[in-house]
């Protein structure tokens, strides 16, 4: 394996009940996507009504778990924020 291949990717689909959640989402997201981060690389994507795909790739197991976790972790914190902003329904 050469320094610039990633053997490892994961792609991750979020699908929420309101298409402005996942616009917050995938913009809140974006910034730390475009990062560059030594052995991963994130790309996003807003997909039809309300979803939000986030696509991971990484150069080893390592790397991924901690990507993963990570964009995990900030997808929970960006919901829990959407879910306190709009009123219940």
């Amino acid at each position: 394996m050469t320094e610039g291949e990633f053997a490892w990717s994961a792609t991750v689909q979020l699908r929420v009940d309101d298409p402005r959640v996942a616009d917050w989402l995938h913009r809140s997201l974006l910034p730390e996507a475009s990062r560059e981060v030594p052995r991963a690389q994130a790309q996003l994507r807003r997909g039809e009504g309300p979803t939000v795909e986030l696509t991971i790739q990484a150069r080893d197991s390592g790397a991924m778990r901690a990507a993963l976790n990570t964009y995990l972790g900030w997808i929970h914190l960006s919901l829990a924020t959407a879910r306190t902003a709009l009123p219940a329904r």
